[in-house]
């Protein structure tokens, strides 16, 4: 078939919505709506193909107004309770209007087709006609969706699959953000069990609610499989709190737990925002451990007891004896957490490598221990001790011209705790931001205050998965450093409540709003390649039995 003629067929399938009346590139174009189109069928995030003079156009509808001829029909309204008069004015008065941003241009020819699509770089001309865009069009942009290849969730009104680049989306660190309740678990659930199925990298998951590991909650509170169910042989399952996990009835490859001994003051740095520790008293962590030695200062400094031991102490530093009495308090919320021991009974940090190494990926989950405390000092200590040893490997890949190391994904909850502009120079995760994928370790911040995070950070993200956010300072902060960052912030404000996204950035050929795709049923755990949808059935029935008896 010639290409005109798969042009015009191609056509009559598309319904026309309007003509473009005007614009520019940087802030896309201005169309006005045919009488037979009616506004309220338009909505936002929606594509639409424009027929250029030379090629087309892809594009993303941003904006919906009302506008007329005349301004003086906005002061005073036309009597249109005659169904004809009101056609007649709508017709010919009145009209809607949309903000179109051009995304890609498809082009016209056998060989635009064969190079594919291409960034924007001119405009359409004057009354170019605007349709609705083909699935065949969103297709060729995202490609088809094989078998076995993980898909996140499908354009509004369309069933074509988008999938997201699993290759590049792991070159750099990543972002999944929403307000609470939107559904930023779910997402981020589904983008680990796409890396895990499509084997690009390893995953290092701080599960700080036990929502990854095992088992999982949906959005309307369902019980959901987690990465171990799923995938027995390829994940591995650490618990911090084995008691938890017993009562959960998780079964744990490995029980975490943290020497005093193992415990720097950088660690401890770290928890400044968390257990309001001054500047004087975060710094005192170091004088303490050249006092008692970097292995023994903080289980001897809690040892102290009486203000007269505690004075003692701060002479020998040169510390006033405030600064050493208020440390002293603040870091005995630490004993709480009963993972905190002496010296561990085994390394943490060298288990979770050597599973890393064999291509297993790692769940920690933190049971009883979710608050923010604990969050923060478990995952900033082994994180900076793991990334240590990843550098090590990639630098010894480099001197003697072996394999680097398989690609490392942590992943963080919480991020602006680790990320706020006043630590985010200083922390660990903050560098692995910065240096995206120097020593083959990025990162997937998950958090519903990305005003927060430090805009530094947030313009290295390489692709973000950006749920409903209603908050200004947020919504600004997702879009930092992005091309069309208006357009798109009216866009994001009119997402739904749940299950629905706006991903942009490397691992999506041109930003797209997505319904994510169903996860849960037994029906979807087939369609992601896992065992067959009736035994899973019947496991529910017999937990269903089992559960009322």
């Amino acid at each position: 078939m010639s290409e005109s003629l798969h042009n015009e067929r191609r056509g009559e399938n598309e319904k026309r919505l309007g003509l473009v009346v005007s614009g520019s590139l940087s802030r896309g174009v201005e169309v006005k709506l045919d009488s037979t189109t009616s506004v309220e069928d338009i909505a936002v995030g929606r594509y639409v193909t424009i027929e250029g003079e030379k090629g087309r156009f892809l594009g993303m509808i941003t904006d919906i107004a009302l506008d007329a001829i005349d301004s003086r029909l906005m002061t005073n309204p036309p009597e249109v309770s005659d169904p004809f008069i009101a056609e007649v004015v709508a017709g010919t008065s009145t009209f809607g209007r949309v903000h179109v941003q051009p995304q890609l241009t498809l082009g016209g020819d056998v060989s635009s087709l064969l190079e594919g699509p291409q960034s924007v770089k001119t405009v359409p001309a004057h009354f170019s006609v605007v349709k609705e865009a083909s699935e065949q069009d969103v297709e060729r942009v995202f490609g088809q969706v094989e078998e076995k290849q993980f898909w996140i969730g499908t354009p509004l009104d369309m069933e074509i699959k988008v999938r997201l680049n699993p290759t590049e989306f792991v070159k750099r660190s990543n972002g999944v953000f929403g307000k609470s309740g939107t559904g930023k678990t779910f997402l981020a659930r589904l983008l680990l069990i796409g890396i895990v199925q499509e084997n690009v990298a390893a995953n290092l998951v701080f599960d700080m609610h036990s929502e990854y590991g095992w088992e999982g909650t949906s959005e309307e509170g369902r019980k959901v499989k987690g990465l171990k169910q799923l995938f027995p042989s390829k994940v591995a399952v650490f618990a911090l709190d084995e008691e938890s996990a017993r009562r959960r009835k998780v079964s744990t490859d490995f029980v975490v737990e943290v020497g005093y001994d193992e415990i720097e003051p950088e660690d401890i740095e770290m928890l400044g925002e968390t257990l309001n520790l001054t500047e004087a008293s975060a710094q005192a962590t170091y004088r303490l451990a050249r006092h008692f030695g970097e292995r023994q200062w903080l289980e001897r400094f809690l040892a102290l007891e009486g203000r007269e031991e505690l004075n003692e102490l701060a002479k020998a530093l040169g510390e006033h004896e405030a600064t050493i009495a208020a440390l002293r308090r603040r870091l005995e919320a630490l004993r709480r957490l009963r993972f905190l021991v002496p010296h561990a009974r085994d390394n943490a940090i060298q288990r979770i490598l050597e599973y890393l190494d064999r291509g297993i990926n790692v769940v920690l989950e933190f049971g009883r221990y979710d608050d923010i405390t604990a969050y923060v000092l478990v995952a900033n200590l082994l994180t900076r001790r793991i990334h240590a040893q990843y550098r090590e490997k990639v630098e010894r890949a480099m001197g003697e011209e072996i394999a680097k190391p398989k690609p490392l994904v942590i992943t963080i909850e919480e991020a602006h705790k680790f990320l706020n502009p006043g630590i985010a120079n200083q922390t660990i995760f903050g560098t692995i931001a910065r240096e995206m994928r120097k020593y083959n370790v990025t990162l997937v911040v998950i958090d519903q205050r990305p005003s927060g995070i430090d805009e530094e950070v947030m313009s290295q993200m390489g692709t973000k998965i950006t749920c409903l956010l209603d908050n200004e300072r947020d919504i600004e902060s997702v879009l930092t450093g992005v091309s069309g960052k208006s357009e798109l912030k009216a866009v994001l404000s009119k997402l739904e409540t749940k299950q629905q996204a706006l991903i942009f950035g490397h691992a999506v050929p041109m930003p797209v709003v997505v319904r994510t795709r169903e996860y849960g049923s037994p029906q979807s755990y087939k369609e992601l390649g896992f065992r067959e949808a009736i035994e899973l059935k019947k496991e529910a029935e017999k937990e269903l039995e089992d559960l009322w008896g």
